[in-house]
């Protein structure tokens, strides 16, 4: 069984990523902070931050595949802490991306569709980014790294939805959360998206690896809507009040970080390696549907120990 390391394993990806794969690889999953317990992986607790450890790290588990998740991801919290989303999202990219290099290790690193500026949309991986944040520059920087570490890595830039370890991290539990419970909320209209599942991610995250596919990959779903859309369809399929959803534009929140109004991508290229199309909408959300009511939110909520004490 081959070995892949996971960083970021506490995260949204990192954790789903792992539990549906833990059952073909011998994962092994990196976190700082954020303790899990009872997952059937194993666990490293270290911070990765501290970049002389990234070496020393890939000499212990020795694995075959580095797939980086770790990422400084709240675009708010990103405009407060230039910093740690310089060290998280552009440093260690690099620095992983250099040591699994040196030791002939497949790298895989996430991305994100925040790398354009939305003042078209549809874009293709030739587009060149503008990124208009600190999250959406420092994840381009991270691109740029790990490229120039490696340019036979795989770069997925995605956009995704799901199940959480605190259960309130993604736009779908947003609201889920808020609907179920009879409570109004608002809806970007003005910004468009293409999210995937994060269980279907995974899964495609998986053929790319065993495909060992190179270089940058637009990997969302194959239709793009609007966020308050989003919540229209999500309220649909669960029977909720779509009235509770008010739509807004961006502009009227307040918020720290500036929007891309339209990050709808191409996904021709990865639908032509993997020889299928990308999800639809109603793909991911039936998926989202089933999920929960089989109980998996709580399952992957039963893994935390401890509240989630960095953003990311």
């Amino acid at each position: 069984m081959k070995r892949i390391l996971v960083t970021g394993v506490s995260g949204l990806l990192g954790l789903n990523f792992s539990l549906q794969t833990a059952a073909r690889y011998d994962v092994y999953g990196v976190f700082h902070r954020n303790q899990l317990k009872n997952v059937p992986f194993e666990l490293v607790n270290t911070d990765l931050t501290q970049f002389d450890k990234v070496d020393n790290l890939l000499d212990i588990v020795k694995p075959d595949i580095v797939l980086n998740c770790a990422a400084l991801t709240r675009l708010d919290v990103c405009e407060i802490h230039k910093n740690l989303a310089h060290q998280v999202n552009t440093v260690l990219p690099g620095k992983l991306a250099q040591a699994a290099t040196q030791r002939g290790i497949y790298f895989a690193h996430i991305s994100t569709d925040g790398v354009f500026d939305g003042g078209r949309g549809d874009y293709s991986e030739e587009d060149a980014p503008n990124p208009i944040n600190t999250y959406a520059r420092t994840k381009f920087a991270g691109e740029q790294r790990v490229l120039e570490a490696n340019p036979q890595a795989l770069i997925a830039r995605v956009v995704f939805y799901g199940c959480s370890l605190s259960g309130e991290r993604s736009l779908a539990e947003f609201f889920y959360n808020n609907l179920r419970k009879g409570q109004p909320v608002k809806g970007f209209a003005d910004v468009f998206f293409c999210p995937l599942l994060a269980n279907q991610l995974s899964e495609i995250l998986v053929e790319m690896i065993e495909l060992r596919l190179e270089g940058l990959y637009h990997v969302v779903s194959a239709e793009c809507l609007s966020k308050h859309d989003f919540g229209v369809l999500l309220a649909r399929k669960f029977g909720f009040e779509e009235e509770l959803i008010t739509p807004v534009s961006w502009y009227e929140v307040d918020l720290r970080a500036e929007r891309a109004a339209n990050l709808s991508l191409r996904t021709e290229k990865i639908e032509s390696a993997l020889g299928r199309s990308m999800p639809s909408q109603a793909d991911g959300i039936d998926q989202f549907y089933r999920l929960l009511q089989d109980g998996y939110s709580q399952q992957i909520r039963s893994y935390k120990t401890i509240s989630d004490s960095v953003p990311g």
